[in-house]
């Protein structure tokens, strides 16, 4: 079984670039043309990952191949910000998980104890800031799964999360990380021998998964802007009147892959070329405050 774990629609709310920010949305896909494009592309299985919202199950619930998942901002110990991927949670799960999005030692105890696959997203990425050394021990000692395949993602952050996934045996999943619908399952999550949504999760916990599917580049991500550009004026009509600085893209998209190169280049070569350190004793991973063991 197929899917893509990790797509946008407009319930992502406004980019968090700023300025860009006060006019302009992270996606304007519709969740109904969202689900239509990744059935068309071959997902047997659906779901969006909207930045802290559940907003698309409105449309969505009603299909029987839908699930509810979504893409916590979420705040580190260290002052920084990550992007966490929490799948298949019921709406009261999404409330309780927003409650402790800024205290990660609350929410790893929530999601662990209730046995939720969680993923972080594009590891060695700068779109959510900058990132500490410390996030790393984190994200190895704790994440049960790693965003291995981003669709957005140019091939070597890909294989450096997949070096960074593999030192501890955590699972790698993949997902388009479409913010436009031509982007929408370019990139996946594979359960082969999968039949249903219990067992492809249950595929992903054994290690049984394989991200699989497209990755990121200069073309495809200029195009991606563009799309999300002209939703943008059909929106705002006013907007076309900043059409001239639409010029500017292929060189605003340029500059952003030569930036994102260079600390995927830097971080991964310190984090994943150094001896492992012994586990943080900062949350205890072998079991939660009710006692739960965690996995896998």
């Amino acid at each position: 079984m197929k899917c893509d774990l990790h797509v946008h629609s407009w319930h992502s709310g406004m980019c968090t670039t700023p300025l860009v920010g006060r006019i302009c949305r992270e996606s304007y896909s519709d969740p109904q043309q969202v689900y239509s494009v990744l059935k068309d592309r071959g997902m047997d299985l659906v779901t969006l990952t909207d930045h802290d919202s559940i907003g698309a199950a409105n449309a969505l619930r009603r299909y029987p191949d839908y699930f509810l998942s979504e893409e916590v901002t979420c705040r580190m110990p260290s002052g920084t910000v990550a992007h966490i991927g929490v799948y298949d949670i019921t709406v009261k799960q999404h409330l309780e998980i927003q409650r402790r999005r800024t205290d990660l030692g609350a929410l790893l105890s929530y999601l662990t104890e209730r046995r939720l696959l969680f993923a972080i997203n594009h590891v060695f990425s700068s779109l959510t800031g900058r990132r500490a050394t410390e996030d790393f021990v984190l994200f190895e000692d704790y994440f049960p799964a790693v965003e291995t395949r981003s669709g957005q993602m140019l091939a070597a952050h890909n294989r450096h999360a997949r070096v960074f996934a593999n030192r501890r045996g955590r699972a790698g999943i993949g997902g388009s990380d479409s913010h436009a619908l031509p982007s929408a399952g370019s990139a996946y999550t594979d359960v082969p021998e999968a039949r249903n949504k219990a067992e492809f999760f249950e595929g992903i916990r054994a290690g049984l998964a394989q991200a699989s599917g497209g990755q990121g580049g200069y073309f495809k991500l200029t195009r991606d802007v563009f799309h999300i550009t002209a939703s943008m004026m059909r929106e705002k009509p006013w907007t076309v009147t900043l059409a001239p600085l639409a010029m500017l893209v292929p060189v605003a998209t340029l500059g952003i892959l030569a930036g994102e190169m260079a600390f995927a280049w830097r971080w991964s070569r310190q984090v994943n070329t150094l001896s492992r350190e012994p586990k943080a004793q900062w949350f205890d991973s072998t079991k939660t405050a009710a006692g739960v063991p965690m996995w896998p």
